[in-house]
């Protein structure tokens, strides 16, 4: 028996939370390019993972309002982090 590839196993949630902390990074100049990924994890640890090996995958079973309310979730998370990660940037400088 051969060993199993796993290595197209994904979340679901990791290209679209890349996209939004990228679209929105400008609207945040006291976050740095460094802190970016730091922005990420805190909004992807906010949603449940929905682990996927292809984005047809997911995609094709999802209902229209399921897409929405995806959409909104990450949008939120994003906000979330960004302002979770900005603070904490604000206190460090303050010490």
């Amino acid at each position: 028996m051969s060993a199993a590839d796993f290595s197209s196993i994904r979340n679901f949630h990791e290209r679209a939370v890349f996209e939004a902390v990228t679209a929105r990074a400008p609207h945040y100049p006291l976050i740095s390019a460094e802190q970016l990924p730091d922005v990420a994890c805190v909004a992807l640890n906010r949603l449940p993972p929905r682990y996927i090996r292809h984005e047809v995958d997911l995609a094709f079973y999802l209902t229209e309002r399921e897409r929405l309310e995806n959409e909104r979730s990450v949008d939120e998370s994003v906000q979330f982090a960004f302002e979770f990660v900005q603070a904490r940037t604000v206190m460090r400088a303050r010490r």
